[in-house]
């Protein structure tokens, strides 16, 4: 199966979950009066706009790069990504307002605490299966607004399965107060995952370089032809762009190279490098390496 319609199946069935999983909660929650409950049907609303927004971004970066976009659509899936982690960021600030405000007012006995547990058990077991699902499908495509949302859904199943935990101590202990206590240790949860799918996401926009290893395993593949290439100090540029790793580099070789021998280094280069990424562009600048003193001159004025 091609892997964009990989990717769109698998945002196509996270959306499809969390409407379902929405609804129960809300009934749920509106059944059995849990803060933890309803919590947990704020969040399944944010993981259902933000599955919108994943299939969306999914749909916008599989086309081609065109005249307005010569650099492809990758971005829209970065900017996908970061909103999502503000998503969880202000669920989880409801949350915790919500519970404070629960337990500074009073503490009602839910009335029913059975298809809470019920339902909670369905959302652990839909999230873990779409989950697994997309980090496979993020993997195989480098897509980070997958694996945002994949994220997303494995921070739903702790909490879910927090609430499931709680619920059951509620219905056999009567010490409703756990109720809110449990919402706030989800929320707080839900809080660490978005702050680090944001500060993920918000460097790939603002073009951050790959992570040290990866430039040095870029390096690497160079030094493999140290005997007629060298890199040029401080040249190569790598970043994520989307699902894309987009690499810049100089090349210097001996000024009596032909461009003939030039340009098939560098694709033997180009294609050791698309081997560690598979899903990257590539772009190599050739020049000659200097060694007179009037060549140095005269590559200095031009």
């Amino acid at each position: 199966m091609d892997i964009n319609v990989k990717k769109k199946s698998v945002a196509a069935l996270s959306v499809t979950s969390n409407i379902l999983l929405s609804v129960l909660k809300i009934i749920a929650g509106i059944f059995s009066g849990s803060i933890s409950i309803i919590s947990e049907a704020i969040h399944s609303l944010s993981d259902l706009f933000a599955s919108a927004l994943t299939f969306f971004s999914v749909l916008k970066s599989s086309q081609p790069a065109d005249d307005d976009h010569p650099y492809g659509h990758g971005k829209y899936e970065d900017m996908a990504g970061f909103i999502e982690g503000l998503l969880i960021i202000f669920a989880a600030i409801f949350i915790i307002y919500k519970s404070i405000e629960k337990i500074v007012f009073g503490i009602h006995p839910e009335t029913e605490t059975n298809i809470g547990i019920a339902v909670m058990l369905v959302a652990v077991v839909t999230n873990s299966v779409v989950s697994y699902l997309l980090f496979k499908v993020a993997k195989e495509s480098n897509s980070v607004s997958l694996f945002a949302d994949g994220e997303h859904l494995r921070t739903d199943i702790y909490s879910s399965f927090g609430v499931l935990f709680g619920l059951v101590l509620i219905k056999y202990s009567g010490y409703y107060i756990l109720d809110p206590i449990i919402a706030i240790l989800v929320a707080v949860f839900i809080y660490h995952a978005g702050y680090s799918i944001s500060k993920r996401t918000f460097r790939r926009l603002m073009d951050y370089s790959l992570p040290k290893e990866d430039i040095e395993k870029i390096k690497d593949v160079v030094l493999e032809f140290s005997d007629i290439v060298c890199l040029k100090k401080n040249s190569l540029k790598a970043r994520q762009l989307g699902p894309t790793i987009d690499i810049d580099l100089i090349l210097q070789f001996p000024e009596d190279t032909t461009i003939c021998e030039c340009h098939k280094i560098c694709d033997k280069i180009e294609k050791k490098i698309q081997k560690i990424y598979t899903n990257s562009s590539i772009s190599i600048h050739s020049e000659p390496v200097c060694y007179r003193k009037r060549c140095q001159k005269n590559c200095a004025k031009s």
